[in-house]
């Protein structure tokens, strides 16, 4: 019995950046849903029937920022696991249930930090 792919939305406004992080969560066999900004994000989590287990989101968004987009999610989807990728990651207060990686991290710091907040899930 296969286990299902956990679904991770990526929200980043850099498309090569995006690009990457996406690459390596398909690589690790877990399902992406891609994001350029909060508008796009909000769709998907707005979207009833779009299951997510984890939504990972640069802090450093136009328009809306990372943390106002994760306090919007949590409105949406009280339960969401929450990841923050910032350059600036020491200076950043990650409320309860949410999550930190600095950037730049390696795949490995990107697998397992992703794996340890699914794991929590569980």
């Amino acid at each position: 019995m296969s286990a299902k792919a956990s679904i991770i939305l990526v929200v980043e406004d850099d498309a090569i950046v995006r690009m990457l992080i996406v690459d390596v969560l398909e690589e690790l066999e877990f399902k992406v849903l891609e994001a350029d900004g909060s508008e796009q994000a909000l769709e998907f989590l707005n979207d009833e029937d779009q299951y997510i287990d984890l939504m990972m989101t640069d802090v450093g968004l136009p328009v809306m920022d990372g943390r106002e987009l994760a306090n919007e999610a949590r409105k949406l989807r009280p339960q969401l696991p929450i990841l923050f990728a910032s350059g600036y990651a020491e200076n950043i207060d990650v409320p309860d249930g949410m999550h930190m990686i600095g950037k730049p991290f390696s795949i490995d710091q990107l697998r397992d930090k992703v794996k340890s907040i699914l794991a929590c899930q569980a």
